[in-house]
C-alpha cells in the first residue's frame, strides 16, 4: 500500500511540474530529444527519492533534480557539439492576428531572441530561463543552482547584458 500512496503523491505533486522541467531541460540542452531524455531520467530520480521529499516547493525540488541530471548527462556526452543551435520549429507561438506580415515579423523576432539566448553560456542561460520564463525568485534559483543569491543576481545581470548586446549586434547588422 505504501507504493500506491507514494505513486499517488508523486502524481499529484510532481507530474504537474512536467512543463517547467521540460522547459528548463530544453533550454539547457538546446535539443528536444536530449531534453526529453533528461526529463525522463530526472523524473525517475525524483520518484526514487520522493520518500525523502520533506515538503516545501516541489517545483524548485524537481528543477534542482533536472539541473543536476543535465550536468550528469553533459559530463557523459562531451563528444557532442555543445554549440548546436535549437532545431525545433514548433516553438513558434500562434498569434490571434491574421496579418501574415505581422506574423512574419513576430516569428523573426522570436527567432532572433531564441538564437541570442542559445548563444549564452549555460550558467547564464540557466538563471535567465529560471527567472524570466519560470518566474522563480532569486532564492529559488540559488537553491536550485546551489550558488549564492549574489551570484544569481550577478549572472542574471551579465546574462541580460550579453543578451542585449547580442540583439543589438543582430539589429545593427540588419540595418
Amino acid at each position: 500500500m505504501h507504493d500506491q500512496k507514494k505513486l499517488d503523491g508523486f502524481e499529484a505533486m510532481v507530474l504537474p511540474q512536467l512543463g517547467a522541467a521540460y522547459n528548463l531541460a530544453r533550454w539547457l540542452t538546446r535539443n528536444d530529444h536530449d531534453a526529453e531524455d533528461i526529463v525522463q531520467e530526472a523524473y525517475l530520480r525524483a520518484f526514487r527519492f520522493f520518500d525523502g521529499f520533506r515538503g516545501g516547493d516541489v517545483r524548485a525540488w524537481l528543477l534542482t533534480i533536472v539541473r543536476n541530471t543535465y550536468y550528469t548527462w553533459l559530463s557523459s556526452n562531451r563528444l557532442r557539439d555543445l554549440s548546436a543551435p535549437m532545431e525545433d520549429e514548433s516553438w513558434d507561438l500562434e498569434s490571434d492576428e491574421p496579418n501574415p506580415e505581422l506574423n512574419a515579423i513576430q516569428t523573426s523576432e522570436r527567432d532572433r531572441l531564441r538564437q541570442a539566448i542559445d548563444e549564452l553560456p549555460a550558467e547564464f542561460r540557466e538563471v535567465l530561463i529560471l527567472r524570466e520564463l519560470e518566474g522563480m525568485s532569486y532564492k529559488e534559483i540559488s537553491d536550485i543552482s546551489d550558488i549564492p543569491i549574489g551570484t544569481v543576481m550577478s549572472r542574471l545581470a551579465r546574462a541580460r547584458k550579453r543578451l542585449q548586446q547580442c540583439l543589438a549586434n543582430v539589429l545593427g547588422r540588419e540595418a
